[in-house]
């Protein structure tokens, strides 16, 4: 990886940076386990995490796995209490299962990818972190890598400036703007197709699909240009 060609890197976070991914994906099967079962619908698989709310903005998820069963429901609003049956009520209640295993088992940063977050700040290699969740800050500080990414378009950030989520490329370009970088000259890393897509629609000069399960060719097919296992692959 000859890293001289590229001003940013803009990273995901679950599943690139952290193991965060496997904590997203407890919590989304254990919501969405007992709630189809209230309503007789198919049961709630490991692959429907990939293909319906992977990297997407929590409440989009919800919506896609609701209908891809053939449910709709309220949507509700964001203040909705955990146990509303809204589409918000139901992302509230994904989080509050996040963060009760955060809080309980905090986290750390892949080792490859701690490597190569090093590697790229000893170079000025400016790097930001672009991430659905609204937990990012949280995700970070519990890491102990806050430090390396002054710059952070996550949930929250997006939903504040009208940002639509990934596969849309918007979050990936204002972070590409803040940090004073071209799109030309930034790297997007993503575990999630639908962030690949987002790099891919943002016509970024590299898109890096980091396999964490998704599949070497189902990240190829979403756009992006090498996939790897692991970030340390990408070490100068």
């Amino acid at each position: 990886m000859d890293w001289t060609q590229y001003d940013a890197a803009l990273f995901d976070l679950d599943g690139v940076l952290t193991p965060t991914a496997t904590v997203h994906m407890a919590a989304w099967e254990e919501m969405f386990t007992a709630f189809l079962a209230t309503r007789g619908a198919a049961a709630y698989t490991s692959q429907d995490y990939f293909d319906h709310v992977d990297g997407k903005p929590r409440y989009d998820g919800v919506r896609d796995l609701l209908a891809s069963r053939g449910l709709t429901l309220p949507e509700g609003t964001p203040e909705d209490p955990s146990d509303a049956d809204t589409v918000c009520g139901l992302g509230n209640r994904k989080n509050d299962a996040f963060n009760a295993v955060l809080d309980r088992d905090g986290v750390e940063p892949y080792p490859g990818s701690l490597a190569l977050i090093e590697a790229l700040a000893e170079r000025g290699v400016r790097m930001a972190v672009v991430s659905s969740s609204k937990n990012a800050p949280a995700v970070l500080a519990a890491a102990g890598i806050d430090r390396f990414f002054p710059v952070v378009v996550d949930g929250r950030v997006a939903t504040q400036e009208g940002l639509p989520g990934k596969p849309a490329p918007d979050t990936f370009l204002a972070a590409a703007e803040r940090v004073g970088a071209s799109r030309e000259r930034a790297v997007v890393l993503e575990d999630a197709t639908s962030g690949v897509a987002a790099g891919r629609a943002g016509d970024f000069g590299l898109v890096v699909g980091v396999d964490r399960g998704a599949g070497v060719d189902a990240l190829t097919a979403a756009g992006a240009d090498v996939v790897v296992g692991d970030l340390q692959d990408l070490l100068p």
